[in-house]
């Protein structure tokens, strides 16, 4: 999968989000002439241009949460939401904040984090029945997107519950989050190390006119590492293969430090050496088996794993699926559209 392919939308989404205008009688047709799309959009669209059509919904019906919240989110909410985090201290402070002022604007679901076992939580509260995928899909989109820019690297996500039963198009759920996603959970959260919330804000108010400009297209597509060490380790690991990957010492003697300077460090950027592999791996696998017909036997491998059993259950934890059923789901939803 390059880079493009992660930076397109899939066709799944831009139905969900046209279902916006669908429910209250508005036709479609208009909107997406103006944006250049086809009546029936079959195949994935660029961030960018599924960033227009969230603008040209959310100017059509004043509500940039898609009217799925329990208050219209009104035009302009995101932009307030960003100004109100921005001269937090740290993660924790700009999440908190975010939380309170999502609360307010949107009321139900309402969200907070709980910070347990070494991960922090944002759970998700519903007043009544469970809310469609996308809804919780959307409130992550928001949450996740500009903590991430407040910190200037990605922030990775450990597992994605929704409350939800499973959609049909539930392998694009797990492609589009890229960690575990669980449907039919009694709360919807995100979770992710809570070394991260310490990480320090240092963003400008110039800074925040240009991150909005790029708004929401940019908060679309996984916030990309461009620098920081655990870049360079990533970096490292993606130029060779991950059965001749070296040993931790081994590393950092390459990179010139001790073992526990590059540990400190790598945990100083809410990193640790076993998740980027985790991480790399992951991905690998999900390219090798959407865009090869390698068995899965070969692909475990290529990915350094000393059995297919131990594959089987490294993808488990990633995806909720063995690799045989995630393939099939992902061609079965390829194939419909």
């Amino acid at each position: 999968m390059t880079e493009t392919d992660r930076r397109m939308i899939s066709p799944s989404f831009v139905e969900e989000a046209l279902d916006c205008l669908r429910r209250q009688g508005k036709p479609t047709a208009p909107l997406l002439a103006s944006l250049s799309l086809p009546l029936l959009v079959d195949r994935p669209i660029s961030a960018e241009t599924y960033g227009a059509l969230w603008l040209a919904i959310a100017a059509e019906v004043d509500d940039e949460f898609f009217g799925m919240g329990g208050r219209p989110m009104r035009r302009g909410s995101f932009t307030l939401l960003c100004h109100c985090v921005l001269h937090a201290q740290t993660l924790d402070q700009a999440l908190r904040r975010a939380l309170r002022f999502l609360n307010v604007v949107l009321e139900d679901p309402s969200g907070e984090l709980i910070v347990r076992d070494g991960l922090a939580e944002i759970v998700l509260t519903d007043k009544g029945p469970a809310r469609s995928a996308f809804a919780y899909r959307t409130y992550w989109i928001l949450l996740h997107g500009i903590t991430c820019w407040l910190v200037g690297r990605r922030i990775p996500i450990r597992r994605v519950d929704f409350r939800c039963t499973e959609p049909e198009q539930g392998a694009d759920y797990r492609l589009f989050f890229g960690a575990p996603v669980q449907f039919g959970q009694p709360f919807s959260l995100l979770t992710f190390d809570r070394t991260v919330l310490k990480l320090p804000i240092a963003r400008s108010e110039q800074a925040l006119k240009q991150f909005l400009r790029g708004a929401p297209a940019n908060i679309l597509v996984r916030y990309r590492y461009d620098a920081g060490l655990a870049a360079n380790v990533r970096k490292r690991l993606r130029q060779t293969p991950p059965s001749a990957w070296s040993g931790f010492a081994d590393l950092a003697a390459q990179m010139r430090m001790s073992p526990s300077t590059l540990r400190h460090r790598l945990h100083g950027e809410g990193q640790n050496y076993a998740g980027i592999k985790d991480e790399i791996r992951r991905d690998l696998a999900i390219d090798l088996l959407l865009g090869s017909d390698r068995g899965v036997g070969e692909i475990a491998a290529q990915l350094g794993f000393s059995e297919p059993s131990a594959f089987h259950r490294a993808f488990r934890k990633w995806t909720s699926h063995s690799p045989a059923t995630f393939r099939r789901q992902a061609i079965a939803a390829k194939t419909a559209k």
